[in-house]
């Protein structure tokens, strides 16, 4: 690409990047908030080589981007580090142009915390005021050979130090610090104590997890928690693994649990049927990623892992028909009927339970039974939604309604292993004849490629059940945007990458659940169910 061709395409990106201030930035911050070439916002560098240039940059030591080019075209890129140190740049920008905590908190506060701004937490975060009560929002956690977990955040508030003892607001449980350290670029230097403003990794955490709430023990009483990072994506690609030598199973599990610490967008669980162990991720990539880090942490361990399974979810289309089970002994009967979930004509005092995957259980009675007996029939719907009834997968977006209940008199007839059975089989049946539907997992995806590419890059997302949303030709350069199942990208991009020779950069996010196409459900359910060990056949 010439030095123009680069020009304009800075520019391009510096433009869309505005563009994008424009629409999702408060009024007060859309000025501010804006890059600008002649003001030294932007830095152009190159991480491999490890130059970095800004426009002030540039004119103090009159260095120019066609210097730049000349020097990548004689093959002289170290002369580049030495001259225009990317670290450099980096370190003067974030000097220069990120606001300081005392002036970012101000506003930043109201935004991420959920209490009184007028209360004495509220005002000590907000003036960031080192004199006030410990306040920390933990968003990293890494495992360190020596020191165990060491959890990183900023100090709103206050200021944390070696034997303070402090509450985990999320976890519930008091902790005393055992080591404070702060960050000198990659690595950590230990010191006392910190405090608000700074980023501080601290060790002594546990159980600890990324977006865990820190506070002064004395106030864990009125400390209202951070809010919740919210994960984009769902992990829908799933592996099994399993130990070659079954004697480091533990050392497995210890190492898949860090893992879950240290990244919350991961899921891990037992099949219940086979006794494997599932580890889920957002993608392909992420799951990669995963047992790269599993192996540094547990070097020498040899695994055994599966090709990747996509996740599905059940759900319903119709009304289904009223239907009634028995409890094993015969003595309890409970009738319910399910329906797709709709939210209106629902009062709060009838929802007895809503589910993460958007299901609800509705009680319809008069006769509302007893807590232990009604905590054994909320049990009971969600062994029903977590293993639905066509393939064992979860059940999404259904509303339950209790219409009828009859237990017996005797409370040793009507426990948990007579009630959760019943409640189960009976959803299973309603849904059944409520339409059911398999769902699938949806990817939003994004590629840049050569214009001459369009085509080939087209018929590869068309093939594999993926739709064009939009084409964006910017020449030489094209952006294709579009959505693909998640289960047909597997080995996307090896095929995208052979097709244009390696030119080609593409991306994807977790969109959403659609259902899948009618003539393949039945192939697809019969799949999963031989994979989970059931029978293919639905009512064989």
């Amino acid at each position: 690409m010439s030095a123009e061709g680069i020009r304009s395409k800075i520019l391009r990106i510096v433009r869309s990047f505005n563009e994008l201030v424009d629409i999702y930035s408060e009024p007060r911050f859309k000025d501010a908030w804006k890059l600008s070439l002649p003001e030294g916002d932007v830095i152009i560098g190159s991480a491999l080589h490890k130059w970095g240039l800004t426009a002030k940059i540039s004119e103090e030591k009159g260095v120019k981007f066609s210097d730049v080019s000349r020097a990548y075209k004689s093959g002289e890129m170290p002369a580049l580090q030495k001259e225009i140190p990317l670290s450099e740049a980096i370190l003067k920008a974030a000097i220069e142009k990120l606001p300081d905590p005392v002036r970012a908190q101000e506003y930043r506060i109201p935004k991420m915390w959920g209490g009184g701004l007028n209360s004495e937490i509220g005002r000590a975060m907000i003036e960031c005021d080192p004199n006030g009560p410990v306040t920390m929002c933990i968003t990293n956690v890494k495992r360190d050979p020596k020191e165990g977990l060491v959890a990183t955040g900023r100090i709103f508030s206050g200021k944390i130090g070696v034997g303070d003892e402090v509450y985990l607001v999320n976890a519930g449980a008091e902790c005393t610090i055992k080591e404070v350290s702060a960050y000198m670029g990659p690595f950590r230097e230990n010191v006392p104590s910190l405090g608000s403003g700074n980023i501080v990794a601290i060790s002594g955490l546990k159980p600890i997890t990324a977006g865990e709430t820190i506070v002064d023990a004395r106030y864990k009483d009125t400390m209202v928690p951070f809010e919740r990072i919210i994960k984009v994506s769902e992990p829908v690609i799933t592996v099994s693994i399993e130990p070659k030598d079954p004697k480091n199973l533990p050392r497995l599990i210890d190492a898949l649990n860090l893992l879950l610490i240290e990244d919350p967008s991961f899921a891990s669980s037992i099949n219940e049927e086979t006794g494997e162990y599932l580890f889920s991720g957002i993608g392909e990539l992420h799951i990669d990623i995963a047992l790269k880090t599993l192996r540094e942490y547990e070097p020498g361990l040899e695994v055994i892992v599966s090709k990747p399974t996509i996740s599905y979810r059940e759900s319903v289309s119709k009304v289904g028909e009223p239907a009634t089970a028995l409890s094993p002994n015969g003595l309890n009967q409970i009738t319910v009927k399910v329906e797709p979930l709709r939210y209106l004509g629902l009062n709060d005092n009838e929802i007895l339970i809503h589910t993460s995957d958007n299901g609800i259980l509705v009680s319809l009675v008069s006769n509302m039974p007893a807590k232990e007996d009604l905590d054994a029939i909320v049990e009971g719907f969600k062994w029903a939604c977590k293993f639905g009834p066509l393939c064992g997968e979860p059940v999404k977006d259904i509303k339950v309604k209790i219409i009828g209940i009859q237990l017996s008199g005797d409370p040793e007839e009507r426990g948990y292993a007579q009630l959760v059975p019943a409640v189960k089989r009976a959803i299973h049946e309603s849904f059944l004849s409520a339409g059911p539907i398999l769902l699938e997992p949806i990817y939003s995806i994004q590629i840049t490629a050569p214009t001459e590419h369009i085509g080939v890059i087209s018929n590869i997302i068309t093939k594999r059940r993926g739709k064009i949303t939009s084409i964006c030709q910017r020449d030489p350069i094209a952006i294709i945007n579009g959505i693909m199942p998640v289960a047909e990208s597997i080995e996307l991009a090896h095929e995208l990458r052979s097709a244009s020779s390696g030119r080609v950069f593409w991306q994807c996010r977790f969109s959403g659940w659609e259902k899948v196409p009618i003539d393949i459900m039945p192939k697809i359910i019969a799949s999963v169910r031989i994979r989970k060990g059931l029978p293919a056949e639905l009512f064989s």
